[in-house]
């Protein structure tokens, strides 16, 4: 065998090894050129792949950018039509009327809080409203709270009978305490563990004439698990920092208008440090009743959503879903959250937000447009590098093809 083909056979093995490709043609380049040329040759295929490979990553890289921005967009439009609807909601029944509307809803729900006059919540307001300030000093009701209704306000009337429908009657007077003391406290037990009738709620329904009639319901705050994630920052309503829905395909639900447990409005005496653990209510409380539990404009939007809803949702048309999946119609209850005076909650810079919003969805838009060409060229890139990886593999085959001929060939010339 000659130097020549002593040289050629190193180069064939250089390239089974992986290291480089070559033309599909490689038997004739082999046959009618020299060692060097193929190496050549092959180091020029192999900077063509390379090449591809770098683009394929590039359009990959800038995918993956313009997806993050995309919904990082996707999230400040929704913060801001959630801010916007609850304007427009709060605004509908006119500011002059806002403040009267607030001291009605409440008295209305007091009136119907005290329809149930033998419950442990119409027993406990009759105490309040008879004792004023000084009941907060009696040992029986210095560790209470309040009633689930009486705690928290809705700006819509709507959204009011929604949320409290969702929870329920007895959940909506339950009576919060702060410590388990204060649970012990309106209840106590004889040695028999039969309810001592002379102490607690039952004692004091009975001294004002209104015995207490059947079971009720008590929170104890110290002993719910608090939210542990951030809350929003610089809000006053100190609302919940929750991940926004997303369905299969990234997008965010169409009609999602936010958590209910952030659409509940706070005093802020129970803001901060409802617990001594540092926790306010809507940490605690709130959280728990209500979790993550999504409210949608209709009940169209929620269906469409069902993918992304973990903890149940209710849509302003009257749909409701809960946590378990049950699907059931619209029902009032007679007791539910005040209307909250709105004034102190509405955007200052509404317009400045409408006109961000438009920016942020012709952003969007751009965006989105963007992501298609991205998408078109990382296909194309895929395509071509797919041809020259098969290019690349008939190569190898012909190249061992060849080597094992030539090696043969030697052999015969060496006998």
């Amino acid at each position: 065998m000659s130097i020549n083909d002593e040289k050629m056979k190193e180069s064939l093995m250089f390239n089974q090894g992986g290291q480089s490709e070559s033309y599909p043609f490689a038997r004739d380049t082999m046959q009618n050129g020299t060692a060097e040329a193929v190496v050549y040759n092959s180091k020029k295929l192999e900077d063509a792949v390379h090449q591809m490979g770098v683009k394929i990553k590039h359009h990959e890289e800038n995918i993956k950018f313009l997806k993050a921005q995309k919904n990082g967009l996707d999230n400040s439009i929704l913060d801001m039509q959630v801010a916007l609807g609850n304007y427009e909601a709060a605004s509908k029944s006119g500011s002059e009327n806002e403040e009267l509307s607030h001291v009605q809803s409440e008295e209305e729900t007091i009136e119907h809080m005290l329809k149930h006059g033998k419950s442990a919540a119409g027993i406990w307001y009759q105490l309040k409203s008879q004792y004023g300030t000084q009941a907060s000093h009696l040992p029986l009701m210095k560790d209470v709270l309040g009633i689930v209704a009486m705690l928290g306000k809705v700006d819509d009337d709507n959204l009011s009978r929604l949320l409290s429908d969702y929870l329920g009657l007895e959940t909506m007077l339950a009576i919060v305490c702060k410590t388990y003391d204060g649970v012990k406290a309106l209840e106590t037990y004889d040695k028999e563990s039969h309810i001592n009738k002379t102490s607690g709620l039952h004692g004091l329904g009975a001294s004002i004439g209104r015995p207490l009639d059947g079971r009720f319901l008590v929170i104890c705050l110290e002993k719910l698990r608090p939210y542990a994630g951030e809350i929003i920052a610089d809000d006053p309503q100190r609302r919940l920092n929750i991940l926004k829905p997303r369905l299969p395909n990234g997008e965010s639900p169409p009609g999602f208008l936010g958590f209910a447990v952030n659409m509940v409005n706070i005093d802020s005496v129970n803001l901060y440090c409802a617990t001594s653990a540092g926790y306010g209510l809507r940490e605690t409380l709130f959280y728990n009743l209500f979790s993550r539990l999504h409210v949608y404009k209709t009940r169209e939007d929620m269906l469409q959503a069902l993918p992304c809803i973990r903890d149940g949702a209710i849509s302003l048309d009257g749909g409701k879903i809960n946590h378990i999946g049950v699907f059931s119609g619209k029902s009032e209850i007679d007791v539910k959250f005040p209307k909250s005076s709105g004034r102190s909650n509405l955007p200052q810079n509404y317009f400045e937000i409408k006109r961000e919003m438009k920016e942020m969805k012709w952003k969007k838009e751009r965006t989105v447009e963007d992501m298609q060409r991205e998408q078109a060229l990382l296909d194309h890139a895929r395509f071509n590098f797919d041809i020259k990886k098969q290019e690349y593999l008939k190569f190898l085959a012909q190249s061992s093809s060849y080597a094992t001929q030539l090696q043969a060939g030697g052999e015969r010339l060496t006998r």
